[in-house]
């Protein structure tokens, strides 16, 4: 480049795009009428200003299921995984979905496939 220092400034000026959070993981464990659901999950954290701040259980047809609020950042914990107890999940599914969200772009695009066996 013919101006090194204009590339600096551009590049320095360009905002830093954070990744969604991402589910790497996911398991429903039955305990008699509701069920467990475990999920770990990934993001970037970088303390309070940014961070994984919950997640949601959906049924196919969107409606909500539970969700965990997050309270705090896990900077040095990743990845890390967290439970959701008691849930209701109607019989005639043979799936949900996770859906995570973080404090500052919310909810992520990307949800991740359980399946719920009987």
């Amino acid at each position: 480049m013919r101006h090194p220092a204009l590339a600096l400034t551009l590049a320095l000026a360009t905002p830093a795009f954070a990744a969604d959070p991402v589910v790497d993981a996911a398991e429903a464990t039955r305990t008699g009428d509701t069920w467990r659901i475990s999920v770990t999950l990934s993001h970037p954290d970088t303390g309070w200003d940014h961070y994984a701040d919950g997640w949601e259980v959906r049924a196919p047809d969107g409606t909500r299921l539970g969700f965990r609020e997050l309270l705090h950042p896990h900077v040095a914990e990743q990845p890390f995984t967290r439970t959701l107890s008691g849930r209701a999940i109607p019989e005639d599914l043979a799936h949900v979905l996770i859906r995570p969200r973080c404090s500052v772009d919310g909810w992520a695009q990307e949800m991740y496939r359980l399946d719920v066996r009987r």
